[in-house]
């Protein structure tokens, strides 16, 4: 085989770290769909000198006819490279909508759960840096907070043991399709991806001409690196003051926080506060419902002493003068009420147009 070009060799030296690491650890599984992305991703992991086991997996969605033989063409590819390759199914019926969004949620789900029974540490998917501009422009429009704007993570926790690794996203497409060319590779090409149904494809084909406005991939990129930096202190402080800020609690109340602790607290950090207390009380809610409750009602009672009692993502918040901020399991809703308890569980946008704080969206 022809040696890639040397602006191409970046992916092999991004691999390194995860297959041919300084600690050895459980191996790695390599998310194949027969793209160039990840076509480059495998061939790349085989040319860095692979110290760990490698293992090449191939989600078939059942979404198109095409689907079985990719998958097949795939696992020719891991076997003359020497590599095992298992083919994952994604069985059952099909959400009429949301179907992107369901597809990815089922594709990480598939991959974990290999990983976990190869013994694998990672699981390493050819997202690229297209691929993120598209995804901070998807949560732009969303309306995300910091924690979407962020991007897709480099990395991040999949299950207690696995962990996804995303080695390609610094680097273009067009680096891995030359990368491919540069190896005499035949990726398949998608047909989804420029399917105008799909909202991810619609915004595609609009960024040439955001380019050309100035909003380029670089821009959105350096966005999410921003985001994701203003993100993670966010984070921390919020940490801190969920940890300061709590009380022991008593039945029915599972979350119990003091008042005059939460009073203090800047509203970006006071918002994140109490997603974690939704959390610690098996709630959750959309980013604007969490802001309405917050900022317009919990914030106002604080400062006047006044007690409050709202549902937020299927929990009952009580303030009072001698508990504090309390969240317990919410009282069954009568059939049509209104109020705000949260709708459907989308993810920073992905679905109904709801914005989360909290872990990113399945990418």
């Amino acid at each position: 085989m022809t040696a890639p070009e040397p602006d191409s060799i970046a992916a092999e030296a991004a691999l390194m770290p995860y297959v041919a690491p300084a600690a050895p650890h459980g191996g790695v599984v390599l998310a194949v769909s027969g793209g160039p992305d990840s076509m480059a991703l495998l061939h790349a992991a085989c040319r860095a000198g692979a110290t760990v086991p490698l293992h090449v997996a191939t989600v078939d969605h059942g979404l198109r006819t095409a689907s079985a033989a990719e998958a097949s063409g795939v696992a020719d590819t891991a076997l003359r490279l020497g590599l095992p390759h298992r083919t994952l199914t994604w069985t059952g019926s099909k959400p009429a909508t949301g179907l992107q969004a369901a597809a990815r949620s089922a594709r990480y789900d598939l991959l974990a759960r290999y990983a976990e029974s190869v013994g694998a540490t990672w699981v390493l998917t050819g997202h690229t840096r297209d691929d993120q501009a598209e995804t901070v422009l998807m949560r732009l429009l969303a309306g995300s907070g910091p924690a979407g704007l962020a991007g897709m993570r480099p990395e991040r926790a999949l299950t207690g043991t696995v962990r996804l690794g995303r080695p390609l996203l610094g680097l273009s497409k067009a680096s891995l399709v030359a990368y491919c060319a540069g190896l005499r590779l035949i990726p398949i090409q998608d047909p989804s991806n420029a399917d105008p149904r799909f909202a991810r494809a619609r915004l595609r084909g609009l960024l040439p001409d955001l380019a050309r406005e100035g909003l380029s991939d670089a821009r959105l990129c350096r966005l999410a690196a921003r985001c994701a930096r203003d993100d993670d202190a966010l984070a921390r402080a919020a940490r801190d003051a969920y940890a300061a800020a709590r009380r022991p609690a008593e039945a029915p109340a599972l979350v119990r926080l003091d008042a005059p602790t939460l009073e203090a607290l800047p509203d970006a950090i006071l918002i994140r506060v109490i997603a974690q207390a939704l959390d610690g009380a098996g709630g959750r809610a959309r980013l604007e419902r969490l802001e309405g409750l917050v900022l317009e009602a919990l914030r106002p009672a604080l400062a006047t002493g006044t007690p409050l009692r709202r549902t937020l993502g299927g929990c009952l918040l009580a303030l009072s003068r001698g508990r504090g901020l309390t969240l317990a399991p919410a009282p069954a809703r009568k059939s049509g009420a209104d109020g705000l308890a949260a709708g459907a569980r989308d993810l920073l946008g992905k679905g109904s147009g709801g914005a989360y704080i909290g872990p990113e969206c399945p990418d």
